[in-house]
Parts: C-alpha cells; structure tokens; sequence
C-alpha cells in the first residue's frame, strides 16, 4: 500500500463481543460528537426467501416497525422522535436492518426498543394484512405505474442469473404476500431474526464499558435460536450470452441493460476493486469513457450509468453480482448500435489500460464518497455494521478508500477484460406506450 493509500484508512477504535445468545456487538466510540448511532443488522434479504414466499425480507422491515411486547404500535417512531432523533431500516439483496440516531442520552432508549423488538414483534393477523396492503402498495406506485419501474433491478437478475436466490423479485409477488399467514411469518421470524443472525453495531459518544453493560441488560435475555446457515448464493460464471426484451408502456423513451458478472466480493475482493473503479471511470462524471462516447460524441443515449451490486453500493453484497450498465437512448437509436459501443469502450480499456491521471481522478472520487459517508456518526456505524456482517471485519470499512487507493492501471485494464461480450446478459426495453 502506498504511503498515500494508507494516510486514507479511518482509525476509528472498534470494540467488539459476542453474548450468550449468540448476538454480535461491535463498539466504535468518537466522543468528540454527543451522538450515538445504534444499528441492528439482521443476516436475511432477499436472496434468504424460500420459494413461495417472495418479498418476505421486505415485509418484514414493516411489520418489526408495527409494535411488539413492551411497545405499542406506533411507539418507537414516537420514543425516538421524542429524543431527538430519527430511525429507519431498509431491506436488502443479503441483510435487513434498522437504525436510529440519537442524543448520547437516549442511548438507553434505541437499546431498549431494538432488544424488544428481536425478542417478540407483534405478529399479529392484523398488523400482517394491513403491512401486506402497504408493501404492496408501495410495489405499485415504485415498480408497477412508475417508467422503468423494475428496470433493471427486477428484470435483469432474471437473465444474468440461474439460481432462485439471485433470480426472483425480492420486492414479492402479490400471489406470495397475498397467501401469507401468520403462522408464515412467525416461522420466518423464528428462522432469520434470531440473535445469532444479528450483529449490533453502535457508534458515536459512547463509553465503552458502560455501554456493554448496557447491552447485555437489554439483549442477554433474548432467547438464544438456532442460527439458519448462509446461503450459497454464488453461481458457476456464464458462458453464453443471455438476452430478453421487456415492453414498458409508461416510458418516454427505450433503454438497454447490460450485466457481467464480476469477481466475488468477499472472497476476491482486491480483484473485486479493480471493477468497482472500472464501473466508476466508465460512467461517472462528464469526462468518463462512455458519457462521452455514447451521450457527447455519438449522441447515442440521453443517459447513462453503470454501477457494481444490485443496489449501487459495491461493498454490502455477497458474491454473485453484476456490473451493470444501463442505457437511456432515444428510439431512433437502434440497441444494437448502443450495445456495440459499450463494448467498445469497455474493449479499448482492456487492450490500452488506463492512464494513472485518468485512475487518480477516478479514484479521488470514490474516496471522497466514501470519506464523507464516514463523516457522520450514522453512516460510520451503518458502514462498519455492513463490514462486520458480510467481511466478518468491520475495520474493513475504514479501510477500503486506502486499498482502493492501492488498486493499479493493470488491476482495473484486467477488470475490463473480465467483461466479456459473449458472456453478458442484455435486457432491451422497449417503450410501448408512446408520448402523451
């Protein structure tokens, strides 16, 4: 690592313990803000739902927010505000979590509410229908009636992949969620929302031996469960193109995806790296290769992006993931001709390289994104939470804007050639719809 990459590591103290029961604490006090952020990260998404039951992981970031033994509905939303501060959860391709910010004071609080929470939820048949009524209704407004809707992230893995854990909509299908029971979801929380499954991360003004003491008021007497092994979510790589067309009323315009898989990112993640800050140097800013190829120069697409993980962020994915790149174009543009100069750009990288200037701009960039994220105490904690429950090392998190620092022209020319055009997946969509 050059002297550069390693002035970019965070030094942030990490303190960590394991209780009885099996939940995973890591501490990573900064007294110098009197802020705490609490995160629970629980090791179930979307590619963890048994067949029949699609979009369970989603619902369940609603229905953990509808009560549960100690707290009435709607309590924690009010308990946290009430404290100064703000909460959420998200679900995602490989974990689900729930946060909050808040006053050092109101440490306490965010404790008592999460421990409550992981013990017993309230799953109840009418907390379950009405969250079922939510999420699908939340499906209809940002897949179902929305432009581009499920482009790609829905449609792609369809092609791009073989298994049901990396294929099928882990948004859920109305038929699975509308099915559901009670007894459904009181199994899946059994299975998935044990504390074994769970890493507890905080962070901010913290004093870390009476924290402890803390959680282990709180969380020790949750129950220990038997913790559901990983799923081997990743895939022999392709070895043929794969392609399909979608139709999609709603949009003004057609656009084209196109997916390589890429090296697994945990278990290869120095070579992983080099593709994050190849997606980067194609896509990003004014003066990336394919902004000005394919919206500047030929005047192919309105738009462009190319990204690595089904969500946009490299590094809370298990293997297997994409790079994709995705394309807006107008109509008169045939896909073809957008899909050829993609892969010539992506081709002249892998027999020319990249200069160092051209590297360096890019790779600035990604460590400022990642430098700033870091700056807030809850993004720090959510990121060292998301190191911890994919790496296993949530020092990795201070630690990936130096290594990406260290990644050479020949690491990211190799990425380049890793993106075959006889093994990417290519999804069409055409705008069926017309202008209004």
């Amino acid at each position: 690592m050059t002297a550069a990459g390693a002035d970019l590591t965070l030094r942030h103290p990490v303190e960590r313990f394991r209780l009885e029961n099996g939940l995973r604490v890591v501490l990573a006090p900064d007294r110098s803000v009197p802020v705490v952020a609490v995160t629970v990260s629980y090791d179930v998404g979307m590619r963890n739902e048994p067949q029949g039951r699609t979009g369970f992981a989603h619902l369940f970031e609603h229905l953990m927010f509808q009560g549960s033994a100690n707290v009435p509905k709607m309590e924690h939303a009010r308990l946290v505000q009430a404290a100064g501060g703000t909460f959420n959860g998200s679900t995602h391709q490989d974990y689900t979590n729930y946060y909050e910010a808040l006053p050092a004071e109101a440490l306490e609080r965010a404790l008592f509410l999460e421990a409550d929470r992981m013990a017993a939820p309230a799953i109840t048949e009418e907390n379950l229908r009405n969250q079922i009524d939510v999420v699908k209704e939340e499906i209809r407004v940002n897949v179902l009636n929305r432009p581009y809707g499920a482009f790609p992230w829905l449609q792609l893995p369809g092609i791009a992949f073989e298994s049901f854990a990396n294929t099928h909509d882990g948004y859920g299908s109305f038929v699975d969620l509308e099915s559901s029971t009670v007894d459904d979801a009181a199994d899946f929380f059994h299975r998935y929302y044990a504390p074994g499954n769970a890493v507890l991360c905080l962070g901010g003004d913290l004093d870390v031996a009476e924290t402890e003491q803390l959680v282990r008021r709180w969380f020790e007497p949750v129950a220990a469960r038997e913790v559901p092994p990983t799923p081997p979510t990743g895939e022999p790589s392709p070895t043929t193109v794969r392609s399909d067309v979608v139709e999609d009323r709603l949009a003004p315009a057609p656009a084209v995806a196109l997916g390589w898989r890429v090296p697994d990112p945990v278990g290869d993640l120095d070579t992983y790296l080099g593709t994050v800050l190849l997606a980067e140097l194609l896509s990003e800013g004014d003066a990336s290769r394919l902004e000005r190829r394919l919206v500047h120069d030929d005047q192919l697409a309105v738009a462009q992006s190319s990204y690595v993980g089904l969500f946009g962020d490299p590094f809370d994915v298990r293997d297997a993931t994409l790079l994709t790149t995705q394309v807006h174009h107008p109509a008169s543009v045939p896909t073809e001709k957008v899909v050829t100069a993609v892969h010539e750009e992506v081709g002249r990288i892998a027999q020319d390289g990249v200069g160092a200037d051209e590297l360096a701009r890019v790779q600035a960039r990604t460590e400022a994104q990642l430098l700033r994220q870091a700056d807030s105490v809850l993004g720090r904690t959510l990121a060292f939470a998301n190191a911890e429950l994919i790496h296993g090392r949530a020092e990795l998190a201070g630690e990936l804007a130096a290594r990406l620092a260290a990644v050479s022209p020949e690491q990211v020319q190799a990425a380049a050639r890793g993106l075959d055009p006889g093994t990417v997946a290519v999804l069409e969509l055409r705008a069926t719809g017309g202008r209004r």
